[in-house]
């Protein structure tokens, strides 16, 4: 699949830059596409366009029950096509077809969730205040800049785009240089399904666009998934320009495992929060807290969960895990593991290449045991299959050595107590906390505390965060003109 075109102004054109990205698959190592890799006129282009649809307002002034019906039609435009996207999403990154059949389909759920808050949600609200009448009015931020991660493209994709544009914001959309080929069909159904031209546009590209994207003196509010270190770089520019940003970055969440915990349900989550999507997740169960008295039993618990997994081909129906989504990633990963060993952590099973599976950039799933807090392994986001098991003596060491992280946004308890449960979910430093589970709550706020970012990605508040709130201050004869809020 080779496109070279971009979708700005409700047109698809060909990219001004004369820059490709091949499109490699991890799986088998071999290129199967190509895509435009947009330079700063393009993104110019892109953003002017979307500037130009949000000052007309012929969409932020539709009502928002016709927004939704527009964006419901795009949805069932992709409802035929999901074979379609799926197959390009496991070709793209990876994600075994087992997974696929279920994640690709949930994101047009998620989707759907969007749309039936947004119809609930009300515009304004009347104050009576000791200055008189006043209403609060919620307004559309104006154009935004979207930038998603390569780890769950096409579910990113429609978490980012359908908040934004029900809240009537125009938007430029960018998706991971490694996976942009399920976007453009996102991108034609939006088209289709009659969203105005320039409210919605599509560019791929690399960094550069990025940072063009993030920099650009019209946009009014950045949302991006992705690292750490990226999310840096934005959030100064975003500072310095004074715009809205919502940034959803890194983790090394801690599930903590106390004393009672039932060791098969327990395993089974802590293996699900490690490896699953080849443990390319950032609310991942990277560290692992132990009592020292059950260390070695769940020890053997975790690497057997390791070992039972099924890595290969993602095509296979029989494969639990697939590859990274690069050989660059992979080797980033396996040097990661190499600095265990140095710091004097244990490999007790994986740590390298599966036998027969060269060609692609496949991991075993790793249990590194005898780590500590100050190894890097356990401080730093390696963003692959590797947990690090730590023992604790006490609770309360236990939650210090959580908290004890630049990073906050999910976490686990594993208990047979709910007191407990609870008093340990209050504790810990974190955005998002499951309890005996490994739990991603699309109607919940998700995003994180400390390095892990900015802003809530999921629930009503995905929705609130694309408004700006406005006052204004009436008289009695115009407060009655605002009396009956409608959706």
């Amino acid at each position: 699949m080779t496109r070279t075109d971009l979708l700005i102004d409700g047109e698809w054109r060909k990219a001004l830059s004369a820059r490709r990205i091949p499109v490699v698959s991890p799986s088998t190592g071999q290129v199967i596409g190509e895509v435009a890799d947009a330079n700063p006129a393009d993104v110019d282009a892109a953003v002017q366009a979307a500037s130009r649809a949000f000052d007309a307002g012929s969409w932020r002034s539709l009502e928002i029950g016709e927004r939704a019906r527009i964006l419901e039609r795009a949805l069932a435009i992709l409802e035929p096509r999901l074979d379609r996207i799926q197959a390009l999403v496991t070709a793209e990154m990876g994600l075994p077809t087992s997974v696929a059949r279920v994640q690709i389909p949930g994101a047009l759920a998620t989707g759907r969730y969007f749309l039936e808050v947004a119809r609930s949600r009300r515009s304004h609200e009347i104050r009576h205040t000791s200055s008189g009448p006043t209403a609060v009015v919620e307004e559309p931020v104006g154009v935004v800049a979207s930038i998603s991660p390569w780890n769950g493209p096409f579910n990113m994709a429609v978490a980012k785009v359908v908040p934004a544009l029900i809240s009537g914001c125009s938007m430029v959309y960018k998706p991971a240089p490694e996976t942009p080929l399920d976007g453009f069909l996102l991108a034609e159904a939006l088209v289709e399904a009659g969203v105005p031209p320039g409210v919605f546009n599509y560019v791929t590209g690399d960094r550069d666009a990025g940072r063009a994207m993030v920099s650009h003196p019209l946009v009014d509010k950045v949302s991006f998934t992705g690292s750490t270190a990226a999310g840096r770089e934005i959030g100064r520019e975003c500072g310095a320009g004074f715009k809205r940003m919502q940034l959803e970055l890194g983790g090394k969440s801690a599930a903590i495992v106390l004393d009672d915990a039932d060791i098969a349900t327990t395993t089974a989550a802590l293996a699900m929060g490690a490896f699953f999507n080849t443990g390319q997740v950032c609310m991942a169960f990277s560290r692992v807290l132990v009592p020292k008295r059950r260390y070695d039993e769940f020890t053997a618990a975790l690497v057997g969960a390791a070992e039972a997994m099924t890595v290969g081909d993602p095509f296979d129906e029989a494969t639990t895990m697939g590859p990274l989504v690069s050989a660059r990633q992979q080797q980033r990963v396996l040097e990661y593991v190499d600095i265990g060993r140095s710091e004097g952590a244990t490999v007790a099973t994986g740590g390298g290449v599966p036998e027969g599976l060269e060609g692609g950039a496949y991991v075993q799933p790793t249990v590194l045991t005898g780590t500590s807090n100050s190894m890097r392994v356990a401080r730093e986001e390696i963003f692959g299959p590797v947990a690090s098991l730590l023992s604790y003596d006490s609770l309360d060491e236990a939650i210090a050595i959580a908290n004890d992280s630049d990073y906050g946004l999910h976490g686990g308890v594993f208990t047979t107590d709910p007191h407990q449960a609870v008093d340990v979910a209050r504790r810990v430093r974190s955005g998002t906390f499951s309890i005996n589970s490994f739990t991603y709550n699309i109607e919940a706020p998700f995003g994180g505390v400390k390095n892990s970012g900015v802003g809530r990605d999921t629930g009503p508040e995905a929705i609130q965060s694309y408004y700006e709130l406005k006052t204004i201050n009436m008289t009695e004869d115009t407060a009655a003109l605002l009396t009956s809020p409608t959706p």
